[in-house]
């Protein structure tokens, strides 16, 4: 599979230096793909295509944008068993979770920004004057391997909801999905220049886009480490910077609290995606006294998980992403078999009845405590950390005590009790009780977690300017 040619104004075109890379897939080790690797004068083309495209496209009317929005999401419904198999050979998501999650939940994205579209007020009096919500122009968007659709099209959806235009890099690991909804948005008919894709690695493409002055905004998500250098290079021209960093999410389990369903649940959240999922709860606390029981209910959610081939329906976990994912978290188990927690499940190495293919045994530590590595650092795999506590006050101490903020989880059988623990975490979401995902709810960060936020109309806004005009 060749896909070598980038999405600029309007056209698919030939990038300006031929420069190649091999799209691996993680379950078998092998290449199945190729695509370019821009540079920056792709960018500085796609960049100027969408400042061009943002004059006529901010001042459409809002049923011409909701035209366009449907068309999209018509296109998005027709080929959702394509996008959901190309992520499954791109990055490794069982079929069936690619089916059900990756590729709905990205759909999901559209349909609420054209909910939110429909229904929101752009102007509005207040005082002596009137307030109107503008779109902010040129947005520079940087994608993740890990969700490559869901957070495409949480950072796409809103901004041609606005009436911005947008220059789209996906992740170099993972492209194919966002390639293929390049399509879609061509089959629409939007104007051309108001959607551009450029692939590329971070270095290169991800600099540039961050850097260039046409640019009005950049929205960014992946590591803080990354983060921190799209905000700098950001600085320059005064950008805006949305930003979705790392996580390391605890999962309160309160000592009323039904045990069993609560590990349970826990563990096959923790696991959701390989664990490659920035608000994974990989840190469980429970009560000290509940210890022997939490680590027989792990032992127990661990053995219901079917790793294999990703393409196979009944399987439930399919590989890591790639050999340096894999390195990274098998250094990490590694890490806290040294510091000396107790290994309740899994370890290191592939699982014994597979011979290739970056999985990653699901693994369960115990007796960890907040200072060990496992305890600290994003892991992003499969690898639960279960910390026991003696007080609510401590429990939500440690919760606290990381340089992250994205999410936590709280499990109590009382709903007040539970929401009384969650005032307390410093995140900026928090499930209660195994609440589901709420596409309409904002999602983003605290601390080091980053800035902004998406979903909803909290991240429809995230793409608006305001401007007061005073008088008559």
């Amino acid at each position: 599979m060749e896909k070598l040619k980038f999405y600029i104004d309007g056209a698919w075109v030939d990038p300006t230096t031929p420069s190649t890379l091999g799209i691996i897939n993680p379950a078998t080790e092998e290449t199945f793909a190729q695509i370019s690797l821009g540079s920056r004068s792709d960018v500085d083309r796609a960049a100027k295509a969408a400042r061009r495209a943002f004059a006529a496209y901010s001042v459409t009317s809002v049923e011409q944008r909701l035209a366009w929005l449907q068309k999209i999401i018509e296109g998005f419904r027709a080929r959702l068993p394509e996008l959901a198999r190309i992520m499954t050979l791109e990055m490794g998501a069982p079929i069936t979770f690619a089916t059900q999650r990756q590729a709905t939940v990205a759909l999901f994205h559209f349909e609420e920004a054209a909910r939110v579209l429909a229904n929101y007020t752009f102007e509005e009096r207040m005082g002596n004057g009137i307030v109107r919500r503008e779109p902010i122009g040129v947005c520079g968007l940087i994608t993740p391997w890990n969700w490559p659709l869901n957070q495409v099209a949480s950072k796409v959806a809103p901004a041609l909801a606005t009436g911005c235009t947008v220059v789209l890099k996906p992740s170099e690991i993972a492209p194919l999905s966002a390639m293929l909804f390049a399509e879609i948005v061509d089959d629409a008919g939007l104007p051309a220049g108001v959607f551009n894709l450029v692939n590329g690695d971070g270095p290169t493409v991800g600099e540039a886009i961050a850097a260039h002055p046409e640019i009005d905004m950049v929205s960014f998500t992946g590591s803080t480490a990354a983060g921190v250098r799209v905000a700098k290079l950001a600085a320059d021209t005064v950008k805006r910077v949305a930003q979705e960093l790392g996580g390391k999410s605890a999962n309160i389990i309160l000592a009323d609290a039904d045990l069993k369903t609560a590990v349970t649940e826990g563990v096959h959240a923790c696991y959701t995606n390989s664990g490659q999922n920035c608000q994974s709860p990989t840190r469980m606390l429970i009560p000290r006294a509940q210890r022997d029981a939490a680590f027989a209910a792990a032992r127990e959610a661990v053995d219901t998980i079917r790793l294999g081939d990703p393409l196979d329906p009944a399987s439930t976990m399919g590989p890591l992403v790639s050999q340096v994912q894999f390195e990274k978290v098998q250094e990490l188990i590694q890490s806290g078999i040294d510091e000396g927690a107790t290994l309740v499940a899994g370890g290191t190495g592939r699982p014994s009845e597979l011979n290739r293919g970056y999985y990653v045994r699901p693994t369960v530590f115990g007796d960890v405590t907040p200072h060990m590595k496992i305890a600290r650092e994003e892991i992003f795999g499969p690898v639960l950390s279960i910390i026991s506590y003696d007080t609510e006050d401590e429990a939500i101490g440690i919760a606290n005590d990381t340089p992250f903020g994205l999410a936590g989880f709280v499990q109590s059988s009382d709903p007040d009790r539970a929401r009384a623990v969650a005032n307390r975490i410093r995140a900026g979401r928090v499930y209660l009780n195994g609440a589901p995902f709420d596409r309409s709810l904002p999602f983003g960060g605290y601390k080091q977690s980053g800035n902004g936020r998406e979903f909803g109309i909290f991240g429809f806004e995230e793409y608006l300017e305001v401007k007061a005009i005073l008088g008559h």
